[in-house]
């Protein structure tokens, strides 16, 4: 059971994935977690793949498909998984069927760009790498301040989650993912997701698709 969450940057994909990931029993694989954290290890790789990020570019495909196959090999992914990140484009999508890594359900989250810009400005994301826990300062606060409730490491907003960046991020994801939609909706897989609401509504939308998808197993 393999499932690909599609959406631009900061529309909630990640906090959902968590709930997928507990009620479907399979990891959430963050492709952006798996970068940052080479980025943390300090290395001559993490240092350029920080420069290329800071910029609001994407790190190229083959060196983030090589990062993710690593990832994909680890005994937990046995029964499947939940991908976030990956692909981006079609060439990437592209690259898992070269594989044959097989993709059963994509969960498409669609948001305005208003909307996901308010939702940067109060995103926190947890310090530790083995973590990466993410609130929002209004929506989905910490219980106590500055301090994740799952690890006891410190909240905070990262670097690149300024407006400029955004803006360019969010320029480049309806860029190269307008064609992998297409791509996904004409092998009958995509589901789309209306995340303009707030964090109940759209969970109750992705139950919904779940129980019409799984059943309520």
């Amino acid at each position: 059971m393999n499932i690909v969450l599609l959406g631009p940057p900061n529309v909630g994909k990640g906090t959902y994935a968590t709930q997928l990931s507990e009620r479907l029993e399979i990891p959430h694989i963050s492709t952006g977690d798996i970068i940052r954290e080479v980025i943390a290890s300090g290395s001559e790789q993490g240092e350029r793949l920080k420069q290329i990020t800071a910029s609001g570019q994407l790190v190229p495909d083959e060196e983030t498909y090589s990062l993710l196959k690593a990832r994909l090999q680890q005994p937990d992914c046995a029964n499947g998984y939940i991908l976030d990140g990956f692909p981006r484009n079609v060439a990437q999508a592209e690259m898992l069927e070269r594989d044959h890594i097989a993709i059963n359900h994509v969960l498409n989250f669609v948001a305005r760009d208003k909307v996901i810009m308010s939702r940067m400005e109060g995103r926190l994301t947890c310090s530790n790498p083995e973590c990466h826990a993410i609130y929002h300062e209004k929506n989905a606060p910490p219980k106590q301040k500055e301090i994740c409730d799952k690890c006891g490491s410190a909240v905070a907003k990262r670097a690149e989650d300024t407006p400029e960046v955004m803006k360019e991020r969010l320029r480049i994801y309806h860029e190269a993912t307008a064609p992998l939609i297409e791509y996904y909706t004409k092998k009958e897989l995509l589901v789309e997701i209306d995340a303009n609401g707030g964090y109940d509504q759209i969970g109750k939308i992705i139950g919904e698709s779940l129980n019409a998808i799984y059943g309520d197993e």
